[in-house]
């Protein structure tokens, strides 16, 4: 009886696990950013990233490009830097939410400046 019980629930477990849908080979990524780069960020070295926003929240490094983000209460940035002639230097910004016409937002990044400077009135 109890062989019995236990072939039918292995048979139950069976067919549930068998009527799932397959998992996806793929996920779709989010579409890119717009293009476009924050002319007052773009080409700083890596120590005047420092010293204009402070340490980063976190630092990924691959060969010789990297990844720093910051956090704010209101928004994330993304830096990347890859080497140019030698130094360290930003070569391209996103933000979280995005930017408006581009991939960052110079609100954010104003905002996450250890001294940050008026934005101009539009």
């Amino acid at each position: 009886m109890i062989r019995k019980l236990l072939t039918v629930s292995a048979c139950i477990a069976l067919a549930a696990c068998a009527s799932r849908a397959p998992i996806p080979d793929r996920v779709e990524l989010p579409p890119a950013p717009p293009p476009g780069e924050l002319p007052n960020v773009l080409g700083l070295s890596a120590d005047a990233v420092r010293a204009t926003f402070g340490e980063p929240a976190f630092v990924r490094r691959d060969g010789d490009m990297q990844f720093w983000r910051y956090n704010g209460a209101a928004c994330h940035a993304f830096f990347f830097l890859y080497k140019q002639n030698g130094i360290l230097t930003v070569q391209h910004v996103e933000t979280l939410p995005p930017g408006a016409a581009i991939g960052a937002d110079n609100a954010c990044i104003n905002g996450l400046r250890l001294h940050p400077v008026p934005l101009p009135v539009s």
